[in-house]
């Protein structure tokens, strides 16, 4: 409740005070109160933002209040706290904290001596006087001043509300005035150019003046003045002409003073000269004529009104003549003498100056009436006095004349009257020489040239507009055409300009200036730079036209244009971004051309998504104009460092990725805005490809090479470290592919961690690489493997049985075979020992097996690391690589895959022959049916068979089980036939051995096939099929062997098929075996073959 209730006490308080400032204000407290610029009542002003302090001194003072200085004075004393005016020694308040500040000073501060400027009798605005005596007015002190002092003071100090020129806005091209003229001279002659016009329509009268009261007391009279009395406040309009000539005072910041002076005079000028139109006169002549110095109540200000007539008299008939003078180059330097002596007059005693100046006058009128109505002017104006020669003065009173048109309080936006300004304007034309096309420019160039004030957007739609309006030479009628033709003037270095080229060559200069660098003025784009890019187009086309240039080129040069501003702001965005990143270079992270890159695609980013839409529409192929550019100018940077690549550094690495991102998203951009038939010339053309994947590509082979040799290096390394013990149970392959496997996906990690750009052949190298290394590895395990003949032993020579011979007696002496393998190749023999041999095919399977997944791998990653779009340009090439690279990637490691199963294969046929012919040779292949087939029968190799199969399955891995298993099937079966037919002097067989010899063979298949839980049935049944032919032969008599041989060798060839199915080796190895007389004949007789004993 206490909050609210302090709330609604300050709501009154401020709702108090305003009312008594608005009372103090209205009356007639103060002498003057003169608005703030924008303001034209008091209900424009704010006042709870007028200092009081500021009103009452002013009061009490009798000065006139500014409710500018006012409202300043308020917002000065915002950063003080408020005081008390206790003028007490002892109160004081800090404006700084005084815990940060310090401990106080502890000596008094030095005395302040006080300056006394002297007595001055006038002052400017910008001066202020200080007084060492301070005088206190009265209330009755006010009056002393009279309203028309006040206006004059305030007339003598006008300022125009418009900001000063700023260097980077435009300014017409038109030559400077030599007399001096301002701003304020040529906005306060239009106005009495307007008058004149409005003269002429018969729209002009004096307002009355009110009536003084006297009888009333000066106090009285100044409290009893109501609001709407105020000089400066005007509640209601008057209706027509009237209340737009005041509306225009008002824009123009014309006082009422002056207004009321300039109508009175303009009005004297016309008694006694009936017909004659207003608009006819001699503006600043009969000014000067009809007005005089009594008007003024400050001789100051009547000089320097008088000093602009006569100004304006020079500037318009003088100095910048649109015909020659001729036969009045007299008149002319007469002209000059009569100004001069007017001038001058002021400075005599009272009644020789008036004397002097009514006699120059006189003179002066006749002079200046001969120089206007000079003939063969060229205008559109009629019969009118020609007040003003050269047109560069008219158009300067027009373009103040249609400043009028903009807000007071908002200057960005239009006045609710512009229609009816721009209407009253017209009655302007026949004394400022204005035509319809010059209006059209002239009022395109205020639009424009206040958008550039103002930044208001909507004012840059109205100047577009209105220059779309500036008709073209053939829309203009014949007269208008000659007479803006000889509208010329020369400016600062003697340029000789048209009309046109004065007003929009600037607008012209200014849009190309900001579109040049449409990077830095346009930051976010908007429609702003839209409107600027119309505008440049539009005067362009305006200007091609007044040159006289062929309008069938200016599509062709719109298009040149706007790759120019592409061209200079591109340039410009470049080089700032070079000097940042080279500012920034020793600090940061990565190589500059790699923030260089980085930058130059976030530029052409923003440019191809804010600018080029935009440009587009002069320009459709503005984006590829822009990214060939920058394609160009990186590239400028980027060649030496490519030139001097030599390895892959730290800086390569950073560059190359960023660089050719840089030039993929800059082929993008060109291959989306251009058709794709002619992508591939323009790139050809416009373009040198940076060749990035050339350059590093040739690096990363380097690298692949250097890898290749590390890893066969560590291949090496790991094989003569390998014991082949199984690492683990669970693990029971040798430590050494484990290895291998660490550095290849090391290389292959490190490979897929370069970040620079690839082809498809740096891959293909890689996978050379690794699979020339996985050969390697499997070679170094082959080797270390015996040769086969070294475990078999040699095959006995054939021998014809001899009875004669005790078996006991031959067997001692061929029991010696002298080509048994030494006692070093034994060992070597002896050291592949079964489980080692397991942990090898172990370790075999394991690098077969991870070599899919590694190839996986790898495929993923190559996949991930370029899905990157091929430009047209290098599309054909990248196709074919694409395809060579596809087809070896699919067989990247068949070589290996080959070598590693060629290698089990061969490891289990070794480890089946080392088990049958080597670590069972006495058992199996000494001893098996020696003594004949009943007395040393198979069955019992079974066990010693069952143990080798045990150990071979606890080391080998499930998916080589069957594998190993079927090599040792295949040694036993040869073995077995082994010692069928090349079993020596000690195996003698019988028909009645080959139901014993198919026992011993089923028995042994079912050994293998283990009641399901061994080989598959049919495996075996294949293997065990080429010995059964053998057994069969077993089965038959001597006389039908020896019959088959005889006609198997009379057909003549060399080991063919008899009768019998046999060929003849090996049915001339079973009548080896044969213990009967009738083979032994038949072998010495046909094949001379020696005897046991020989």
């Amino acid at each position: 409740m206490e909050e609210e209730s302090a709330l609604e006490l300050v709501q009154r308080y401020r709702r108090d005070r305003r009312v008594l400032l608005n009372f103090i204000l209205s009356g007639s407290l103060i002498k003057k109160v003169v608005m703030p610029p924008g303001a034209i009542s008091l209900d424009d002003v704010d006042l709870d933002q007028v200092s009081i302090d500021h009103v009452l001194n002013c009061a009490k003072k009798g000065e006139m209040l500014e409710l500018s200085e006012a409202i300043r004075d308020y917002h000065d004393s915002l950063d003080f706290p408020p005081t008390n005016h206790t003028r007490s020694v002892d109160e004081f308040f800090l404006v700084t904290n005084p815990e940060s500040s310090g401990s106080p000073p502890t000596r008094t501060p030095p005395p302040v001596t006080v300056f006394q400027p002297p007595i001055v009798t006038s002052l400017s605005k910008s001066q202020s006087l200080q007084s060492a005596q301070v005088q206190e007015l009265s209330v009755d002190d006010i009056d002393d001043f009279t309203d028309e002092d006040d206006e004059e003071e305030v007339e003598s100090h006008m300022v125009s509300r418009h900001r000063p020129n700023n260097a980077n806005d435009p300014v017409l091209g038109l030559p400077s005035f030599a007399t001096g003229l301002t701003e304020d001279d040529l906005r306060e002659t239009s106005f009495e150019i307007l008058l004149a016009s409005a003269g002429a329509a018969g729209g002009l009268i004096v307002p009355p003046k009110e009536k003084k009261k006297d009888k009333k007391s000066k106090l009285m009279r100044k409290l009893g003045r109501s609001k709407s009395d105020h000089v400066g406040l005007q509640s209601q309009r008057a209706p027509g002409l009237t209340g737009l000539l005041e509306i225009m005072r008002v824009q123009l910041e014309i006082s009422e003073t002056m207004d009321t002076r300039a109508r009175q005079g303009l009005l004297h000028a016309l008694v006694g000269r009936e017909g004659k139109r207003m608009d006819t006169l001699l503006v600043p002549l009969e000014l000067l004529r009809c007005v005089s110095r009594t008007e003024f109540s400050d001789k100051r200000a009547y000089l320097r009104w008088q000093k602009r007539q006569l100004n304006l008299l020079e500037e318009g008939l003088l100095n910048h003549p649109a015909v020659g003078f001729g036969e009045s180059g007299r008149k002319a330097n007469d002209l000059r003498i009569l100004l001069k002596n007017i001038e001058e007059s002021e400075s005599l005693p009272s009644s020789a100056g008036e004397v002097q100046r009514t006699e120059c006058l006189r003179s002066l009128g006749e002079i200046t009436t001969a120089l206007a109505e000079r003939p063969a002017r060229g205008d559109l104006t009629g019969e009118v006095c020609h007040w003003a020669d050269g047109y560069h003065l008219n158009v300067r009173l027009y373009e103040k004349l249609l400043f009028s048109v903009f807000d007071i309080l908002d200057e960005g936006k239009l006045t609710e009257q512009v229609e009816e300004i721009l209407e009253l304007l017209k009655s302007t034309w026949r004394i400022l020489g204005i035509t319809e096309t010059i209006h059209d420019t002239c009022y395109a160039w205020v639009l424009f040239r206040q958008f550039v004030i103002t930044g208001e957007q909507k004012l840059l739609q109205y100047a577009i507009d209105q220059l779309k309006k500036i008709p073209l030479k053939e829309q203009r009628g014949p007269q208008e055409r000659l007479h803006l033709k000889s509208l010329h003037c020369l400016v600062e270095g003697s340029r000789d300009l048209t009309f046109m080229q004065s007003f929009l060559l600037p607008i012209q200069i200014w849009a190309d200036k900001k579109l040049g660098d449409y990077h830095l003025h346009f930051a976010e784009g908007s429609a702003m730079m839209e409107g600027i890019v119309t505008v440049a187009m539009v005067t362009r086309r305006l200007l091609l036209e007044e040159n006289g240039q062929a309008m069938q080129s200016v599509s062709v040069t719109d298009r040149d244009q706007i790759e120019a501003y592409i061209s200079s702001s591109i340039k410009s965005a470049f080089s700032r971004i070079l000097h940042a990143v080279e500012a920034t270079a020793d600090t940061a992270s990565e190589h500059s051309l790699a923030s260089l890159a980085e930058e130059c695609k976030k530029l052409l980013k923003k440019d191809t998504t804010i600018f080029m839409p935009i440009l587009s529409q002069w320009n459709s192929q503005a984006s590829v104009a822009s990214a060939s550019l920058l394609h160009k100018l990186y590239g400028n940077k980027l060649k030496p460092f490519l030139d001097g690549a030599e390895h892959l550094t730290e800086d390569a690495v950073s560059v190359f990725p960023a660089a050719d991102s840089l030039e993929q998203y800059i082929m993008e951009v060109i291959t989306s805005s251009l058709e794709e038939e002619t992508v591939d010339e323009y790139c050809r053309k416009k373009l040198t490809p940076y060749q990035i994947e050339t350059v590093s590509g040739t690096l990363v082979m380097r690298w692949v090479n250097s890898q290749s040799g590390r890893i066969l290096g560590w291949v090496e390394r790991a094989i003569q470290q390998e014991r082949w013990d199984p690492i683990s149970p669970q693990q029971r392959y040798g430590s050494s592919i484990v290895e291998v496997y660490r550095i290849i996906e090391e290389t292959v990690d490190q490979f897929f961690a370069l970040k620079v750009p690839m082809r498809s052949l740096e891959l293909i190298c890689l996978f050379r690489g690794l699979d020339n290394a996985f050969q390697v590895y499997t070679q170094h395990i082959v080797d270390k493997l015996v040769s086969k003949e070294d475990l078999i032993p040699p095959v006995p020579i054939l021998t014809r049985y001899k009875k004669e011979a005790g078996i006991k007696a031959f067997v001692k002496k061929e029991v010696i075979d002298p080509r048994l393998p030494d006692e070093r190749r034994s060992s070597q023999i002896n050291v592949l020992s079964t489980s080692t041999l397991c942990v090898r095919l172990n370790t075999l399977h394991y690098a077969i097996t991870q070599l899919n997944k590694l190839e996986d791998s790898i495929q993923e990653r190559w996949t991930r690391k370029r899905p990157r779009k091929n430009s047209n340009m290098k599309r054909s090439m990248d196709e074919k690589s694409r395809s060579f690279s596809s087809q070896h990637q699919k067989d990247a490691f068949d070589g290996s895959r080959r070598d590693i199963n060629a290698a089990i294969d061969r490891i289990c046929e070794f480890t089946g022959t080392k088990i049958i012919f080597w670590d069972l040779r006495e058992p199996f292949i000494d001893n098996l049916y020696k003594n004949g087939v009943s007395q040393s029968r198979l069955e019992a190799l079974i066990e010693a068979l069952d143990t080798v199969l045990n150990q071979l399955c606890d080391v080998i891995v499930e998916p080589l089980r069957d594998r190993i298993v079927t090599g040792l099937l295949q040694a036993s079966l040869d073995g077995f036939l082994r010692v069928l037919l090349d079993g020596g002097p000690s195996r003698v067989f019988f028909p009645n051995d080959a139901k014993l010899l198919e026992e011993d063979l089923e028995i042994l298949k079912e050994f293998f096939i283990s009641g399901g839980d061994g080989l598959p049935r049919g495996t075996v049944e294949n293997l065990v099929a080429r010995v059964r032919p053998v057994i069969t032969l077993q089965s038959y008599e001597t006389r039908v062997l020896i019959d088959d041989l005889k006609s198997a060798s009379l057909s003549g060839t060399q080991g063919g098929r008899s009768r019998l199915g046999a060929d003849t080796e090996t049915l001339l190895r079973i009548l080896c075996h044969r213990s009967d007389s009738e083979a032994n004949l038949f072998l010495k007789k046909q094949y001379k073959i020696p005897r046991s004993a020989a």
